[in-house]
């Protein structure tokens, strides 16, 4: 019988990750800037924010746009650091749609930042489970709470499958590559 051990060599931030997933608002509404703030690279303002508020306050939103504009906002008040906001917006969408996978990882995402991997693990699990459009995020963040719970084999094999699901995404190859595989 072959026994695999894996060994690793350092430690792991989520902050190397890239932008979280946002979620497509359509037309030239306050929801479509939301959106558009939520996805740009730079850092948003108030006014992005402000965005979101009325789109969510002031138009008529279908029930997807609701869900897709709570994610965004989420994603906005998690980048100028108002995590209990960003988490408040991110329940708001999985309770109006509990099959939104976005909700589940960007939640995710916060509560790593937070190091908070025990509660952090199973959203990306449900990420994944309901189809996340940013699969190597989701397994990215589950290998970083498994290697912080201590759960090497797993978060080896996240490491492996975020590779393979986003092949020019960088961090999860350096993540291997402190992994040491011994038989």
């Amino acid at each position: 019988m072959k026994t695999i051990f894996l060994v690793a060599t350092g430690a792991t931030l989520l902050a190397a990750a890239p932008a979280t997933a946002a979620i497509t608002v359509m037309g030239s509404t306050a929801a479509r800037m939301c959106f558009e703030v939520a996805e740009s690279k730079s850092m948003p303002d108030r006014d992005g924010l402000g965005r979101c508020d009325e789109a969510l306050g002031h138009e008529a939103l279908s029930g997807r746009d609701i869900v897709a504009t709570h994610v965004n906002r989420g994603i906005i008040r998690s980048r100028t650091g108002d995590t209990a906001g960003a988490i408040k917006d991110f329940d708001a969408a999985s309770a109006l749609d509990p099959n939104e996978p976005e909700a589940y990882l960007n939640k995710g995402v916060v509560l790593m930042r937070q190091s908070s991997s025990d509660a952090a693990l199973p959203l990306f699990t449900m990420a994944l489970e309901k189809k996340t459009r940013r699969p190597a995020l989701a397994y990215y963040g589950r290998g970083i709470a498994h290697e912080d719970l201590g759960n090497l084999r797993s978060a080896y094999s996240d490491y492996r499958a975020a590779t393979q699901a986003e092949p020019k995404w960088r961090e999860p190859k350096l993540e291997l590559v402190r992994f040491q595989v011994r038989r």
